[in-house]
């Protein structure tokens, strides 16, 4: 069947259908019984995949709409409205059963007696006013830290409060209580949870069947959530609720939610992260639709009480919904491939770089700046970038915002670079040879030797995940214009070791996404430098009697941080002590000797 069949409307006839009372329109209206869509997208028609068109599919495959709301809600005839559903519905005639026959294109619904065009006109009609026909990609931010109550998890929890069909879940960590009461609240509502979760390659390892239960995993199970895993590290952080999981139409009306946060309480109130939550975007959806289907086609089982779920029907991809310009999903998952008996053992392919050649690219496109907010940066080809593009064009505007963990002195960083050289002198085949520089190599040096500009979120003479209130996002801005976003850690292990994801952003539609993600730079960028902050701090660790090793969060450059660890060690010897290295956060604060 050619799925780019056109639909032409008619203008005529659809000027008579539509009134003005709140229903969607006020006449009924039927075709002849074998009347069809004329074709011709110049004739007024529409695209298989357009909007309109996934909005009617949308609509007409709802399972709780019945025949008599159908023929009220669009005003068609109680005959047409009866074909509509007793097609979709199938042999038994009841709605969400395992002979339903959605339809999957308008095609499908043209071959119904009755349904031409003045019925395709007044369909439409009903599915805008129902909200069904969406037109550019709704993208909102929600950056952390935030109060819990305005917070990334209580939107999501929101959102899955509000799912009526399905949610697909891919997940590295989560532990927020509002989001499991979401769940537990959906699974009773009778909506299908699939769940991947990173946790669950540790939570299978228990082999007490009473820990095992009480485990993360566990616990969902006992919810009904199936719950799988797969054999890699599974970074992602996103959600599907109501996707394409069996029906194509529902990627006009799937909401997404992605970005950099875990679903914790650090993550909302503590830690700088960004969340994206999309609508209308069927380009998006679907390639979200897909990577969860391929990953859960790939994944192991946590065995628990839940219900196995299947995989997805629809098999959606972004190639079978139109085109949405400036928008696109970067995948790691690219990088693999899936091995073994049951396809369930990923393997990498270590001279693909997928996503990395496309934050490269971005950076080569700059042509005034380019704002890196990331929690690490140890990713070569990024930084080479980077360091190239300011050699090129020493005026582009270049600042890289690291967490402190990306520090490393000056000593330390002689150190890794002859590393680097051994490595290389001894290897002895090419692979040997890209190992050797792929390694876990901290560039914020070498950015700075460039003559980048480099700050870090300080907070600590050593950085512990237990007190760290760290910088977690993972973005790159190019000239106000291009955003890339998502899971997506700047590192060699994001690009082979794990499963990550990051939204490509551009365009004029997209405006105010990128002001506001220019405007958190800034205001991460300046942190705590609008006084004397560092003034005061260094004050307190001169004179004070309680020397602090950790401290709020301040912005500092290299030259800054590393005065600052001077100053640290100059007054608290014990800063360097095994006792002090080997457990940080019994130590943040050293006494004066």
């Amino acid at each position: 069947m050619d799925r780019m069949r056109r639909f032409a409307t008619v203008i005529g006839i659809l000027t008579a259908v539509l009134g003005s009372v709140p229903a969607c329109v006020s006449d009924q209206v039927e075709d002849g019984a074998d009347d069809g869509f004329p074709s011709g997208k110049a004739d007024g028609g529409f695209d298989e995949g357009s909007p309109e068109a996934l909005g009617v599919l949308s609509l007409v495959n709802d399972p709780s709409i019945a025949a008599l709301e159908l023929r009220s809600a669009a005003g068609i005839t109680s005959r047409v409205a009866t074909n509509i559903v007793t097609r979709r519905d199938g042999a038994d005639g009841v709605p969400g059963t395992a002979d339903d026959n959605n339809f999957d294109t308008l095609a499908e619904l043209d071959a119904v007696p009755y349904v031409g065009p003045a019925t395709l006109n007044a369909l439409v009609e009903c599915a805008r006013d129902r909200g069904l026909v969406r037109g550019a990609a709704k993208i909102e931010v929600v950056f952390s830290p935030q109060p819990a109550a305005q917070s990334h998890n209580a939107r999501i929890a929101q959102m899955i409060r509000d799912a009526r069909f399905t949610v697909d879940i891919a997940m590295y960590s989560y532990s927020d209580a509002g989001i499991n009461a979401a769940i537990a609240d959906a699974v009773t509502r009778g909506v299908k949870v699939r769940f991947l979760f990173d946790t669950a390659r540790e939570d299978k390892n228990q082999v007490d069947p009473a820990v095992r239960a009480a485990t993360k995993s566990g616990r969902l199970e006992a919810m009904g959530v199936d719950v799988r895993y797969v054999n890699k590290i599974l970074h992602h952080k996103f959600a599907l609720v109501d996707g394409p999981r069996d029906d194509k139409a529902r990627a006009a009306t799937a909401k997404i939610v992605t970005g950099s946060a875990n679903w914790s309480n650090s993550a909302a109130t503590v830690f700088d992260e960004n969340t994206l939550f999309i609508e209308g975007s069927a380009k998006l959806t679907a390639s979200y639709q897909q990577e969860f289907d391929l990953l859960w086609k790939g994944s192991r089982d946590f065995v628990g009480p839940a219900p196995v779920q299947a995989l997805s029907t629809a098999n959606i991809d972004a190639s079978q919904v139109p085109e949405e310009a400036g928008l696109a999903v970067l995948l790691t998952r690219l990088n693999f491939t899936p091995t073994g008996s049951d396809g369930t053992t990923w393997s990498a392919n270590k001279d693909k770089l997928v996503v990395s050649d496309q934050f490269v690219a971005a950076i080569n496109r700059a042509e005034t700046s380019i704002h890196v907010g990331s929690g690490h940066l140890r990713l070569r080809p990024v930084a080479e970038a980077l360091v190239a593009r300011k050699q090129a064009n020493p005026a582009l505007d270049i600042k890289v915002y690291l967490d402190q963990q990306e520090f490393i002195s000056a000593s330390g960083d002689a150190f890794q670079r002859d590393r680097v050289e051994t490595c290389i002198a001894s290897a002895t085949t090419p692979a040997a040879v890209r190992d050797c520089s792929y390694n876990n190599f901290l560039f914020s040096k070498a950015l700075v030797d460039a003559g980048i500009d480099v700050r870090f979120k300080s907070y600590a003479y050593r950085w512990d995940h237990s007190y760290a209130p760290q910088m977690h996002s993972k973005y790159v801005i190019i000239d106000s214009k291009e955003l890339l976003s998502g899971s997506y850690n700047l590192s060699m292990n994001a690009e082979h070791a794990t499963f990550e994801n990051a939204l490509h952003a551009s365009g004029p539609q997209f405006e105010p996404l990128l002001a506001a993600f220019e405007q958190n730079f800034t205001t991460m960028w300046n942190t705590s430098r609008a006084g004397t902050e560092l003034a005061a701090l260094r004050e307190q660790i001169a004179t004070a009697s309680s020397i602090p090793l950790v401290f709020p969060s301040i912005a500092l450059t290299y030259a800054e941080f590393d005065s600052l660890r001077a100053l640290i060690r100059q007054h608290c010897p014990l800063a360097d002590s095994t006792e002090y290295r080997s457990a940080p956060a019994a130590h943040r604060f050293c006494p004066r000797s």
